[in-house]
């Protein structure tokens, strides 16, 4: 059974590998710089940011992965949305069902939210199977980006 908690400073050395690994995964289609990563960890970690939550994952003692989550409202849906920016689960803990074990917790965490959001690579086939099988659907549209 997983166990989940908020990410705090103190975790920074336990945090940042997986976050890393996670950027080398086919979950991820383009370089993301060190910079990015510890500034999105100094915001995870802040108890002051309302808009990005960190969670880490363990089973028993040992941390198994993390999820960092952000929030909007959605109009095109009357409501909050949650959008999964990152689910990582380190090799070790992949395959038994703790993705789906994830997944429930976040629905039973934000009852209230009308949607949940997320993004997959097409590559990531196991994880695009964990995401139908919890009755994820695709919304047809093309994403562009402004990065400044």
């Amino acid at each position: 059974m997983l166990t989940f908690r908020d990410i705090t400073a103190a975790d920074h050395d336990l945090i940042l590998p997986m976050v890393a690994d996670f950027y080398r995964t086919d979950a991820v289609d383009h370089e993301v710089p060190v910079e990015i990563m510890e500034r999105s960890f100094a915001a995870c970690a802040d108890p002051d940011e309302p808009l990005l939550r960190g969670v880490l994952v363990s089973q028993g003692e040992e941390a198994g992965g993390y999820v960092y989550l952000t929030f909007c409202y959605s109009a095109e849906v009357g409501g909050r949305c949650v959008f999964i920016e990152e689910i990582f689960l380190k090799e070790q803990f992949r395959g038994m069902g703790l993705g789906r074990e994830i997944m429930d917790w976040m629905e039973k965490e934000y009852p209230a939210v009308r949607r949940f959001r997320l993004e997959v690579t097409q590559v990531n086939k196991s994880a695009i199977r964990l995401y139908e099988k919890s009755g994820y659907k695709y919304l047809k549209y093309d994403q562009m980006v402004f990065d400044k």
